[in-house]
């Protein structure tokens, strides 16, 4: 029984120890708690404070700022009140100036007015004075025209007669006098003109041949050419379209035609055929197509050489391939690309100096003829074939005017126009240039001489320089001054349509009036 006692109270006596040393372990951590805590409390309270002041620095702040605010406003508000005072005083003394013009300007109104009512009854004044003397000059006229027994009309046409009579021969020669000058000072202008430029520009001159002659390396070769029965010869004609002569000449044959590319394609297939070797009528087809496109492949080029060095872009390929043809084409022996070419030079030295546009006059002359690059394959004059080109390519239409007018098909409207007519004259015109047979050139001199004895009053007619000059002599009983004009104006017009011809023909009609008279 003890011990159970004795356990109990050992039991009881280890639970409160327990106890305590639970306590004192609670009591130790709430403290080292509540330390930490009050620390933190502190730290809060300092942090407050902290802020609390900084609040009263900034109310401190605040009211400073507010002070000075009110300070600047009232100031503001002072400056403000002033410069609206001045500018009230502005205004004031703008709107007493403003009311003092207004009632100027109404006093000028007034004046004007006033003006205007005394021009009205001018006006009505002077209508009335109008109309009596209309009356008056109606009313002498009448007068007038009862004593003379004429009419107004009559009268006119009387004195207009009776001055026509006795004055026609002084007209004529005034007007002639006066003509005679003025053409003198054109031409002499226009001859400076165009001797400038033909001086500036000066180029070789040289005529197409119809023939071209091609070197052998032997008279073998020959019979080679010729070939068995005349076979090759024949089927190199028909190919190329030229004629082949083999004469005498040692150690050359002549390709004859009138076509420049027939005959530089002959040319340049001959040289290929006689240096291979193999001449038989298969080889020379094939050589002469081949032929054919190289050359094709040359007027392109040629086309570009003659823009580039014209100083002209933006061409296609097909019409630098057009104007490149032209390489190949003649008129009166003259190459028509060199002609152009040269053309176009003359033309824009002449151009620069009347003020006219050069590119437009180098474009107008290197088109002009390049319808004669088509001719023999389109219908029509190489004239509307140029046209026509121009307006497939979209050349510009000063350009295409140029074209269309250089041989005066149609009016010339612009001065390029005319720059470009008086180039083609003078490039077609200058010795050696161009060339014609003799049966040609004298059936040309009598056709001028037939054109012009075909008019009225004619007596007789000469064709002199070369065909440039169409003298013309008439009958004095039948043409008068005024007629004389008109006459070598009908034989110009006449020529220009029916007669074709190169450059420029002067028609000079001369009318020689002789008095007699015997003394007896």
């Amino acid at each position: 029984m003890d011990k159970a006692y004795v356990i109990v109270f050992i039991g009881m006596m280890s639970g409160f120890a327990l106890g305590v040393l639970v306590g004192f372990f609670w009591f130790s951590k709430g403290k080292r708690i509540s330390d930490k805590l009050q620390t933190q409390i502190a730290e809060k309270e300092r942090d407050l404070q902290k802020v609390e002041h900084k609040i009263s620095e900034a109310k401190n702040q605040i009211k400073t700022a507010e002070a000075e605010a009110r300070a600047s406003a009232k100031d503001i508000i002072s400056e403000a009140k002033l410069e609206a005072h001045e500018l009230e005083k502005k205004l004031e003394q703008q709107g007493a100036r403003l009311e003092e013009k207004e009632k100027q300007l109404d006093e000028k109104v007034r004046e004007v007015q006033r003006q205007r009512d005394a021009v009205s009854v001018q006006q009505e004044k002077v209508h009335e004075l109008k109309e009596e003397l209309s009356d008056a000059a109606s009313k002498h006229r009448e007068a007038l025209e009862s004593v003379a027994k004429l009419s107004q009309e009559d009268a006119k046409a009387q004195l207009l007669q009776a001055v026509e009579t006795e004055f026609s021969e002084f007209f004529a020669s005034q007007v002639k006098l006066m003509k005679q000058d003025m053409e003198e000072e054109y031409e002499e202008k226009a001859k400076d003109i165009m001797a400038q430029a033909m001086q500036r520009y000066a180029s070789e001159v040289a005529t197409e041949s119809t023939s071209t002659i091609v070197q052998l390396p032997s008279d073998d070769v020959k019979g080679k050419i010729i070939g068995k029965e005349g076979r090759n010869i024949t089927a190199f004609e028909q190919a190329t379209g030229v004629d082949i002569i083999i004469d005498d000449t040692p150690e050359a044959i002549v390709i004859s035609g009138y076509d420049l590319a027939r005959r530089y394609v002959a040319k340049l297939a001959m040289e290929k055929l006689i240096k291979d070797g193999r001449i038989q009528p298969a080889r020379i087809e094939e050589v002469v197509e081949k032929m054919k496109k190289e050359v094709g492949k040359m007027m392109v080029e040629f086309g570009k050489r003659a823009t580039e060095e014209l100083g002209i872009t933006g061409y296609p390929p097909e019409l630098l391939k057009i104007i490149g043809r032209l390489r190949f084409r003649t008129s009166y022996g003259q190459n028509i690309l060199k002609h152009s070419i040269e053309m176009a030079n003359i033309g824009r030295v002449m151009a620069e100096e009347i003020g006219a546009d050069p590119q437009i006059v180098v474009e107008g002359c290197l088109l002009h003829d390049v319808g004669k690059a088509l001719d023999h394959e389109v219908a029509g004059t190489h004239v509307e074939i140029g046209v026509e080109i121009c307006k497939k390519f979209k050349v510009r239409d000063a350009v295409t005017h140029c074209v269309a007018a250089h041989h005066e098909d149609i009016p010339i409207e612009t001065a390029e126009a005319f720059v470009v007519a008086a180039a083609d004259a003078i490039s077609g015109a200058r010795p050696g240039a161009r060339r014609e047979s003799v049966e040609a050139y004298i059936k040309r001199l009598k056709e001028l001489e037939e054109t012009a004895k075909s008019f009225d009053g004619v007596h007789r007619a000469f064709a002199i320089s070369a065909g440039r000059e169409i003298r013309v002599y008439v009958d004095t009983a039948k043409i008068d001054d005024i007629g004389q004009e008109k006459l070598a104006k009908d034989i110009a017009k006449k020529i220009e349509d029916e007669l074709t011809y190169p450059g420029v023909i002067k028609v000079n009609v001369i009318r020689e009036r002789r008095v007699e008279q015997q003394a007896t």
